[in-house]
């Protein structure tokens, strides 16, 4: 292994600043009690010596963190899982003493070759982020830390931070809002931004979503049988990572293409035509790869869309904008492959994706309905070929200024458990564009890079 770990600390709020807290889960939460860890990679330009990271930026991120962690008090918590799954239900606790670990790292990699965008090995990445602590028993419970954090150097060259945290911790917006709140502090060098904050963030449950027992029940009854196990690195992957960039004249002659084939679409999104153009790309790859596919088989699209402040069939009022925990809705497109595939493939799913958006996300009527009933439906998903969403241009790690500048790359290892996804963000050095981020077999990679950056010559 070419990096090398110096100490794992664990980091506490400071004493007596944070009381005890218990948030029992909603169905938001509970949908993902089984789901792998979610696991990102930033990558910083700063050159650094060994000894300033010692003595200055690592001192200056415990400190910052511990600060930081006094306004988050479930990051430094636990899941708490029964072991008897017939007469209680899981939580999330906080109890003073309570610690997020942060790893201190040095490696001897090449930066610009592991920040790059071309193909590279995805086990290689394992190296620069942290593992989840084990989980534990303790009386009638599994005890689950939900985060875990890791600080690299790559000496004289830059730095990389790397998160994973157990989605039952949060989505995208919670996550990324911690992170951006701990760069914030360290670069700041307090936390007086973080007192000030109006509105203050909302963690009880309850008050953010009101009476959601039915559904809770509903989501607890179809999991509980399912045992809580520890997650590792699915090393080795067989994936390599690579980063495709659409500039805004890329997606502008994305959107003028689905404009022209659809007079009456009058508006279409940025998002919908990267995302389609992505999936599109991939389906496509698998053919040009040589893999058996039915061409009558369907292809499932999915992707998240964050429910706070949005009107919705469920939570009226709509949940606040500052609450932290899981509160995603979304959309899906069911398309047969051949379609996909065709010629006109790329347009016809950024229709169907911009429909979602319309009809079923920014309708009040339509969001979240029937959400009570999402787990139950999952398992027809199974046997078909789904592709997804990570991420948000809105939510943007690399925006996580820690006092060395946004990061130059994003890395979501997390997707090296899907069977696939993309991750998507804004690009640190095109204005208005943005990035796709992949993790594929070889075979697959290469095809859909061929697909990808010809398709953009016309």
């Amino acid at each position: 292994m070419s990096t090398t770990v110096l100490e794992i600390t664990a980091i506490s709020p400071p004493p007596a600043s944070t009381p005890d807290l218990t948030l029992p889960l909603c169905f938001f939460d509970i949908i993902w009690l089984h789901f792998h860890p979610i696991r990102r990679l930033i990558f910083y330009n700063h050159p650094c010596t060994e000894a300033e990271f010692s003595s200055t930026i690592v001192p200056n991120l415990k400190h910052s963190l511990s600060l930081t962690l006094q306004h988050f008090p479930p990051v430094a918590g636990n899941l708490l899982y029964p072991l008897d799954t017939d007469k209680s239900r899981p939580f999330l606790r906080y109890l003073s003493g309570d610690t997020a670990p942060l790893t201190i790292a040095v490696s001897r990699r090449d930066f610009d070759e592991v920040s790059s965008s071309h193909a590279r090995d995805s086990d290689q990445f394992y190296e620069f982020l942290p593992p989840m602590p084990p989980t534990i028993e303790e009386e009638n419970y599994k005890i689950a830390p939900l985060i875990a954090l890791q600080a690299t150097l790559f000496p004289g060259r830059g730095i990389c931070i790397g998160v994973s945290n157990h989605h039952c911790l949060g989505d995208a917006r919670s996550i990324v809002g911690f992170m951006w709140a701990w760069a914030e502090v360290n670069k700041n060098n307090g936390d007086e931004q973080l007192r000030n904050r109006s509105p203050p963030l909302i963690y009880d449950r309850s008050s953010a979503f009101g009476d959601t027992q039915k559904a809770d029940e509903k989501y607890w009854s179809a999991t509980r049988n399912i045992p809580l196990t520890s997650s590792s690195f699915p090393v080795p992957s067989g994936r390599v990572r690579a980063a495709f960039t659409l500039h805004q004249s890329d997606i502008k002659k994305l959107k003028n293409k689905v404009l022209s084939k659809n007079p009456d679409l009058v508006f279409i999104s940025s998002f919908a035509v990267t995302a389609a153009y992505t999936w599109s790309s991939v389906v496509k790859s698998a053919d040009a790869a040589g893999e058996d596919v039915d061409e009558n088989k369907d292809e499932v699209f999915f992707f998240p869309a964050d429910a706070r402040g949005r009107p919705n069939a469920m939570v009226d009022p709509p949940v606040p904008v500052n609450y932290f925990g899981n509160c995603l809705g979304g959309g899906m497109i069911m398309m047969e492959h051949k379609k996909v595939v065709a010629e006109e493939g790329f347009v016809a799913a950024a229709e169907a994706i911009a429909d979602q958006i319309k009809n079923q996300v920014n309708k009040k009527e339509n969001f979240l309905k029937g959400a009570d009933n999402w787990l139950s439906e999952m398992p027809k998903f199974g046997e078909l070929s789904t592709f997804g969403v990570s991420g948000s241009p809105k939510f943007d790690l690399l925006n996580s200024d820690f006092g060395w500048g946004t990061g130059s790359r994003l890395e979501v290892l997390s997707m090296d458990k899907e069977k696939y996804s993309m991750s998507l963000c804004n690009s640190s050095d095109s204005p208005g564009g943005l990035v796709v981020g992949l993790s594929l077999p070889k075979e697959r990679m290469d095809a859909f890079a061929t697909i990808f950056e010809d398709g953009l010559k016309y």
